[in-house]
């Protein structure tokens, strides 16, 4: 097949939305498809850069996420290049412009396009004007309004079901969730980071690793660990990435007499994000707006548990204490740091975690989508006879 993904976020751009499609683009052309991406211009990218099936669209800043583009222009160039390399299908990757050229593209090619819905919007707002412009309400519109006639929508998990159908969407929906490439985590890693950071071999290190925004929720990590050094006093927490939060977080540190134990690594390369888990003893997280959260995924993949607040997808996902746990009140995270922080030996059966590891790889991630296509474009030429051939 010859497949268009349309997405207004791809490397340079350091994201869990840009892994998702680099890894997307990277099994289906391993599985022998054509990959083609169609996206926003970015200020790290010159314009004369030579990138393979990549296609640029003029673009700004967003409103909010200045580190986030827009494309302002495109629309019929799009169509033209999508035309000249006869797709099979578009995938679209972003609800904003690219997503809305994608629709474009695909319908005035008669092709059927589907969607990944990547982001609980809700759980953003209040990065628009603090939260006094948008309410829950206009995302539900303006969801309902993006995904009217999509052909097909790919949920990472249950919670992005639920929330679509209550949205009232009547596309067809199917659970994929993004995978990873597991090799890339379980191979030896190159660099010492706690050499690098001044870490004792022996203490024992809580990791956090994201985009440090609020919704993150890493402040009530922070506030829990004068906790976790009463029991662990040599404990450090390291906080991977960088954002909005991060001066706060900072300060926040500094106010609980804390700092010399919580270290800011800032945002680091990609290709080193897999020596961070190898170097921590436990990944911790309290964020509750994780559609997928593909940092647990990295860390099980890293042979590294993880202690994260209940959710239906962390609680399904983390369903063995050889994995992970979950806890619901700051005082079950703590309990739960803490014992496995004093057992590092235990829960240690392999079985759980093996079992896992085949169902967030890469390359199941990439067949259930091709098998997605696959449905969609069958489904679509019965309801669209008079539309391309859409034999493989």
């Amino acid at each position: 097949m010859n497949i268009g993904l349309f997405t207004d976020t791809y490397f340079p751009q350091v994201s869990g939305v840009a892994t998702s499609i680099k890894t997307l683009r990277n099994e289906l052309e391993r599985e022998g498809h054509s990959v083609y991406i169609f996206t926003t211009t970015d200020p790290h990218v010159d314009k004369d850069a030579f990138e393979p099936n990549t296609f640029r669209f003029p673009s700004v800043p967003f409103i909010s996420f200045t580190d986030r583009r827009i494309a302002v222009r495109g629309l019929f160039h799009a169509y033209q290049v999508a035309r000249d390399l006869d797709l099979d299908i578009v995938h679209t990757q972003t609800e904003f412009s690219m997503g809305y050229i994608g629709k474009f593209v695909a319908k005035n090619l008669k092709i059927p396009c589907i969607h990944t819905y990547h982001t609980m919007y809700q759980d953003y707002l209040h990065y628009i004007l603090n939260g006094k412009l948008l309410r829950p309400y206009h995302v539900k519109q303006a969801m309902r309004a993006y995904l009217h006639h999509m052909d097909g929508v790919i949920a990472p998990s249950e919670r992005v079901v639920a929330t679509l159908q209550g949205y009232g969407i009547k596309a067809p929906m199917r659970i994929i969730p993004t995978g990873i490439d597991i090799s890339q985590y379980e191979q030896p890693v190159k660099v010492n980071c706690r050499k690098k950071l001044g870490i004792s071999a022996t203490a024992p290190v809580l990791l956090s690793l994201s985009r440090v925004a609020y919704e993150k929720n890493i402040q009530e990590v922070v506030a829990i660990f004068p906790q976790i050094l009463v029991q662990q006093p040599d404990a450090q927490l390291v906080i991977v990435g960088d954002g909005p939060a991060k001066d706060s977080l900072m300060q926040q540190a500094q106010q609980l007499g804390i700092a010399e134990h919580v270290i800011f690594t800032g945002e680091v390369p990609n290709e080193h994000v897999a020596a961070y888990y190898h170097m921590a003893d436990l990944f911790v997280s309290a964020s509750h707006s994780e559609s997928q959260g593909l940092t647990y995924v990295e860390a099980m993949a890293s042979g590294l548990k993880s202690v994260a607040a209940a959710s239906p997808y962390t609680l399904e996902l983390l369903d063995d204490p050889a994995i992970g746990t979950t806890f619901e009140n700051q005082a079950e995270m703590v309990h739960q740091i803490l014992t496995y922080l004093a057992h590092p030996h235990s829960y240690s059966d392999p079985g759980p975690r093996q079992r896992k590891l085949y169902a967030i790889s890469a390359t199941h991630f990439g067949e259930q989508v091709v098998r997605f296509y696959q449905d969609t474009r069958s489904d679509y030429a019965q309801r669209h006879p008079d539309s391309a051939d859409f034999s493989d």
